[in-house]
């Protein structure tokens, strides 16, 4: 398994070039994988090389982390595990209140939480999962900093936070990466994201990296989601907007096809050819996909390949957003 480095110096973290986003296989996608078969698809990825695993307390509430923390037990000591505080969650109950709460005695009492439910003494990367407006980022950072002095955290991370936000944390306590939606299909980051992260040292984790499925070329105007499936409410997965981007789709499929690979090897590969400290997490509940998935390390996009699809890519108008509104006014980007 080829490994890239998060962050810079003491704070560098060492994982896989591709991780395993865990969150599907417990909420958002439709009812929850069944227990036994995700367990052997954690031990499969680990088995394949795979050492960085995502997870977070808002996954069920509580729910993933319990998953994750099981699977894992046996190979602590040869991967790392993401976890993130920051939504408003009743710390014992995992009752959702709505909106976020970072306040430093959430944020410890959410800590102490997730290191039972992962089975750990330390938490190898702890993210602020959504931006809190009521409490000055400095004071998150600076709570983490002590955690990290405690020995419960390694690593420090931002999740969909905004540049200015990223410096002004970064200089309380270094951040080893920032978490952000990043795909073919939304480039955000690009514009202030990635230029900050390349100057202060900053990994990047792209989350939906084959754009919540749609870049595997499996699904277009006529997919049912389950009912419980987040994208029944985002904009850019209605059929008319599915339809609309499909020329995207066909773009991907014609790479894929002169490099003998798949969709989704391609939406990987690029996002691994875009910078060296770029580490995407794209989950799934299904082992053929996950080896289907690592194989996009193993495709090469040369030069020319990345400068033809850019100039496809800019030729193709995109509809929808990529969250609802109210789930947009959470994020800085």
């Amino acid at each position: 398994m080829l490994m890239r480095t998060l962050g810079t110096g003491n704070g560098a973290l060492e994982v896989s070039a591709l991780g395993l986003g865990c969150m599907g296989m417990s909420s958002s996608y439709g009812p929850p994988g069944d227990k036994k078969e995700m367990i052997a698809l954690i031990h499969e990825a680990v088995d394949k090389g795979v050492t960085f695993f995502d997870t977070a307390e808002a996954y069920g509430p509580f729910a993933n982390e319990l998953l994750v923390g099981e699977a894992l037990a046996p190979f602590r000591n040869r991967i790392a595990v993401a976890t993130k505080f920051g939504f408003n969650i009743d710390p014992d109950t995992g009752e959702r209140r709505g909106g976020v709460d970072s306040r430093p005695e959430h944020i410890r009492k959410a800590v102490e939480g997730s290191l039972k439910r992962l089975g750990v003494e330390a938490i190898d990367l702890l993210y602020q999962h959504r931006v809190d407006p009521a409490v000055p980022i400095e004071d998150v950072a600076g709570t983490v900093k002590d955690l990290i002095a405690q020995g419960k955290v390694k690593h420090f991370g931002l999740s969909e936070a905004g540049a200015q936000t990223i410096r002004r944390a970064h200089a309380i306590q270094p951040i080893t990466a920032v978490q952000s939606e990043y795909s073919l299909w939304w480039r955000g980051p690009e514009s202030e994201i990635l230029p900050t992260l390349e100057e202060l040292g900053i990994g990047f984790v792209c989350f939906s990296p084959l754009g919540a499925g749609f870049l595997t070329g499996k699904i277009d105007e006529h997919t049912a989601f389950d009912k419980t499936d987040f994208r029944t409410m985002v904009p850019r997965f209605t059929p008319e907007a599915l339809k609309a981007n499909m020329a995207l789709v066909d773009m991907v499929k014609d790479v894929a096809t002169r490099k003998g690979a798949t969709p989704a090897q391609i939406a990987l590969a690029w996002l691994l050819a875009k910078k060296p400290w770029i580490v995407p997490i794209p989950g799934t509940t299904k082992p053929h996909r996950l080896l289907e998935n690592l194989g996009a390390i193993g495709v090469e996009l040369t030069g020319n390949d990345l400068a033809e699809i850019e100039v496809a890519l800019s030729k193709i108008p995109l509809e929808g957003a990529r969250l609802p509104e109210s789930a947009l006014k959470m994020t800085g980007l």
